[in-house]
This record gives structure tokens, C-alpha cells and sequence, in this order.
């Protein structure tokens, strides 16, 4: 079981070369992945995003890539234009305020516009350079979304026990619900019949209560459900969306067994459950 939840981190300083991998991972129902490159790399967004799709099935995944080359080639180029027009105006500028001075170059050159300069940079080069340490980037939060689902998992399954010694609970009080019914039904016929009741009249009441009351199908299918819901997070290394699953129909479960339940220690742990129900949902909402 792993968590949405994560971060890792990978850098590298060179001679030649700065660079960092950032990775941070939080929940979301899909997966959603936002790469942020430097405009220059903007056509290694595609790898990255499907390597990170490759081991990622749900959540927010940002990754953040910071690249500079420290020794890169320049080239420069003089923007004549530019330069005629700063030239042009600061001769007139000088003779306007009537100063015998001729413009120094270096001032021409600082003027913006006038030197155009760009790096030979090569994207195919930086991917070579990034991928690696994408890869130990990702293995950091890999091994962070392990460790977090690992704790989330055992807190799941710490309630799952609780709803199973609930359910178990639930499921001895049979008998007796049997008898509380016959109870009532003779104590109803005592009322009304006085002391002449007919048992075989008893026993045919409390038999069409307990068909209207029984909770034997719904303990039987939440028994279930439990055991799959367990065998589901021990072996499936991505449960999230089939653990959403069956906690919608153990909340069934629950809710029918409340409704047909009139034992007030069945209510109460009908209350456990629900309670213990609502602590797993709340913890699946980090597990990918």
C-alpha cells in the first residue's frame, strides 16, 4: 500500500553543469501530474510526465526541474540597428547641450538591445543529464509514499479489527434476540388474552418478527466483505479505488443491520462500526 502523499529530491553540481529534481506528491482522485521546466526544456515535459504516469496511478504529482549549464557555448550578436539609433541620439544629445564630447562605445554597448546574446544550449544533452537524477528523484518519493502507506495500513486495519469483533458481537447476541421477541409477543398476547395464550400462536409470531429482524444475510455479507477488504490491502500494492469500493458496501451493510436492529447493544455497536467506518474512509483518502 503506498500513500499520494510524498517527496523527493535529487541534485546535482558540476563543473559544467547545476541541476535538481524536486518531486512532491498529494491526493487526488485521478492522476494528475504538473511538470515545471525552464522554457528551453519545454519538450522534455512529455518524457518526464510519462516516466513519473509509468510508476504513479493516482494523486497530484508536481515535479520541478531546475537546469543550468555554468560553461555553456554564447553566442553574440550586434544588433546594428540598435546601435546606429543610440549612437545617432546621443550625438545629438551632446550637441543639444553644446558639449564638444564623442559618445564612448562602452556606453553604446550597455544600452539594451544593442548585444543579443544566447547559450548553445541542447536539449537532447539535458535529458541525458536530468534522467538520472529523475530516477533517484523518484526513488525518494517512492520510498516516502511507501513508508507513509505502511503506517496508513496499519491504522486501516486496526479499525477493519475493530469492525470485525463489532460484527462478531453482533452476530452472538442470535439467541437472544430470538428470545427478547418471543418475550414481547407473549407479553403482548398476556395483554390482550390474559393468562390463556397459545404457544404455537407465540411461536408463529415471533417466527414472522424474526424474518422482518433477522440479520443473518446482512452479518453474513459484512463478514465477507471484511475478509476481502483485508486480503485486498495485503496483496494489491494500488487498493485505493477498490477499498472505496467495499467501504460503500460495508456501509450498507451496516446501515440495514442498524435499521432492522432494536436491541440497544446491537445499536450500540452499529454505532462502533459507523464510527470505525468513517476513520477508514477518512485515511483512503491518501492511499493511491
Amino acid at each position: 500500500m503506498k500513500s499520494m502523499t510524498g517527496y523527493g529530491w535529487a541534485e546535482e553540481q558540476g563543473a559544467e553543469v547545476s541541476l535538481s529534481v524536486e518531486i512532491k506528491g498529494c491526493n487526488s482522485r485521478f492522476l494528475d501530474i504538473a511538470v515545471n521546466v525552464p522554457p528551453f526544456l519545454s519538450s522534455l515535459e512529455i518524457p518526464v510526465r510519462e516516466y513519473l504516469a509509468g510508476r504513479c496511478r493516482r494523486g497530484r504529482v508536481e515535479v520541478s526541474l531546475r537546469y543550468r549549464e555554468l560553461n555553456a557555448p554564447v553566442s553574440v550578436r550586434l544588433n546594428k540597428v540598435a546601435a546606429r539609433a543610440y549612437w545617432k541620439a546621443a550625438l545629438e544629445t551632446a550637441e543639444t547641450l553644446g558639449i564638444n564630447e564623442t559618445p564612448r562605445l562602452t556606453a553604446i554597448l550597455g544600452m539594451e538591445g544593442v548585444l543579443e546574446t544566447e547559450r548553445d544550449r541542447n536539449p537532447q544533452r539535458a535529458l541525458e543529464r536530468i534522467m538520472p537524477l529523475l530516477e533517484r528523484a523518484a526513488a525518494d518519493f517512492e520510498r516516502d509514499r511507501v513508508r507513509e502507506g505502511e503506517h496508513t495500513r496499519g491504522d486501516i486495519l486496526s479499525h477493519i479489527g475493530r469492525l470485525e469483533r463489532s460484527r462478531d458481537s453482533v452476530a452472538a447476541r442470535g439467541a437472544e434476540l430470538e428470545k427478547l421477541l418471543r418475550e414481547n409477543v407473549r407479553n403482548r398476547f398476556a395483554e390482550l388474552l390474559g393468562e390463556g395464550v397459545d404457544e404455537n400462536r407465540v411461536y408463529a409470531e415471533t417466527a414472522g418478527l424474526l424474518i422482518k429482524h433477522t440479520i443473518a444475510e446482512e452479518l453474513s455479507r459484512l463478514e465477507a466483505h471484511l475478509k476481502e477488504f483485508r486480503a485486498e490491502a495485503e496483496r494489491n500494492p494500488s487498493p485505493g479505488k477498490k477499498l472505496d469500493f467495499l467501504c460503500q458496501e460495508i456501509n450498507r451493510e451496516i446501515n440495514t443491520i442498524g435499521s432492522k436492529a432494536f436491541m440497544i447493544e446491537v445499536s450500540g455497536e452499529v454505532i462502533t462500526m459507523k464510527e470505525a467506518l468513517e476513520n477508514i474512509r477518512e485515511q483512503l483518502r491518501n492511499v493511491e
